[in-house]
């Protein structure tokens, strides 16, 4: 397979950085408000942590599709 061009390091640290920033912020977040709901309206423990996965799946698709918008402004290939 040829090489398409050399890796941007400096691009590429940004966009790792950006991804542990932003997904640590969107799992806890989504954490977080599975918890708080689950609790507000006292679903049981079961319920919640199936409200908690729920949100932090969800969480984890925002952050790929952030990610794949960042990666079409910032590209790592020269």
């Amino acid at each position: 397979m040829p090489a398409r061009g050399s890796i941007n390091w400096t691009n590429s640290l940004t966009l790792i950085s950006v991804a542990v920033l932003v997904g640590t912020e969107f799992v806890g977040a989504a954490g977080a408000a599975g918890w708080a709901i689950g609790g507000l309206f006292q679903l049981g423990g079961l319920l919640t942590h199936g409200l908690e996965v729920a949100l932090i799946l969800l969480a984890l698709f925002g952050l790929y599709t952030f990610l794949r918008a960042a990666l079409s402004h910032e590209p790592i290939r020269n």
